[in-house]
């Protein structure tokens, strides 16, 4: 999800591992990293402070602006002192607001479709969907000086 906006720009769907989640958002970064240059930054919670996502956003040359944990986090002052850290962890509740449209209105709350390929179609489309609502709500929106 790009931070401005509120858009989904990627996705994926995954089988649920235990570290599935950081292993396709390294996935996705990587995809991002080659689309987009410049200095890219990414968000997420208290879930993706681990050693191996940490060190494979750093490896992208993506920094990390993750939730730290209060013990044994990965995250060091060099990036928790910066102030788009801040910014970032305040963005990235954003990420929530399309979940929680998916499950009530996008059909993801209780799937009638089993299979990878049916539940990956299923969420495209929903994420789909939703930026066209997003987009939407964006175009009436009045626009900043």
């Amino acid at each position: 999800m790009e931070n401005r906006h509120g858009l989904i720009v990627d996705a994926t769907v995954t089988p649920a591992t235990g570290r599935a989640e950081c292993e396709a958002a390294l996935s996705l970064l990587h995809r991002q990293r080659n689309r987009q240059g410049g200095h890219m930054t990414v968000g997420a919670d208290k879930g993706y402070d681990t050693t191996s996502f940490v060190a494979g956003s750093r490896h992208l040359s993506i920094t990390p602006h993750v939730a730290a944990k209060r013990r044994y986090s990965a995250i060091d002052g060099r990036t928790t002192s910066w102030e788009g850290y801040e910014t970032s962890q305040r963005r990235r509740k954003l990420v929530e607001q399309p979940f929680g449209w998916m499950k009530a209105w996008g059909g993801l709350r209780k799937l009638r479709h089993r299979g990878l390929t049916r539940v990956k179609a299923i969420f495209t489309w929903s994420c789909c969907a939703f930026n066209l609502l997003r987009m939407r709500k964006l175009e009436a929106e009045p626009a900043s000086a």
